[in-house]
């Protein structure tokens, strides 16, 4: 889940370039997200929003940057607001969501997130096998073992090399 480091500083100033974000604080929010600056860029999309509570990609940006600063219920309701707002549904934000739940010890909350994800078309084939296995985890954290080792099942079909997986199917056999 932490692979995201850099990655969405670009995923950021992507969808600020897209959107044509014209605000200042924002552009250099996504400057500080670039350099690894979570905490300067969280004070900079705070102000953004403050100045303007129904700014998406300030929210999408304070919530990546409280992701970074491992503020998981921060980052959930700042994607949260996001998407309220207009925000891009994508498979990496709902991904984003998910995992947040999963680190508060929402798993249910996760598989929404997840599916979601995966039915957004945005989705790279590589995002989409990670919400699959965030998916099994997800019916793991929250009991539901035979849902875990059906979706496994399905994964592990798909991606046969997958020695994770393989790993965890064998686990999964003895609960």
């Amino acid at each position: 889940m932490k692979r995201y480091i850099g990655t969405l500083a670009a995923l950021a100033l992507a969808g600020f370039m897209l959107t044509g974000c014209g605000d200042k604080t924002v552009e250099e929010g996504v400057s500080l997200l670039e350099e690894q600056d979570y905490k300067g860029a969280a004070e900079l999309f705070e102000q953004a929003v403050e100045k303007d509570e129904e700014d998406a990609e300030a929210q999408r940006g304070l919530g990546i940057a409280k992701w970074e600063l491992e503020d998981y219920e921060g980052a959930l309701s700042a994607f949260e607001s996001a998407l309220e707002n207009g925000g891009d549904k994508t498979a990496e934000i709902y991904n984003l969501m998910g995992n947040c739940c999963m680190k508060l010890d929402q798993a249910k909350q996760a598989l929404n997130y997840y599916r979601l994800g995966l039915e957004e078309e945005d989705a790279s084939d590589e995002l989409k096998q990670e919400m699959r296995l965030n998916e099994i985890a997800a019916y793991e954290m929250s009991g539901d073992m035979e849902s875990a080792k059906s979706k496994l099942k399905s994964y592990i079909q798909d991606y046969p090399d997958d020695e994770k997986a393989a790993k965890e199917a064998e686990f999964l056999e003895t609960r």
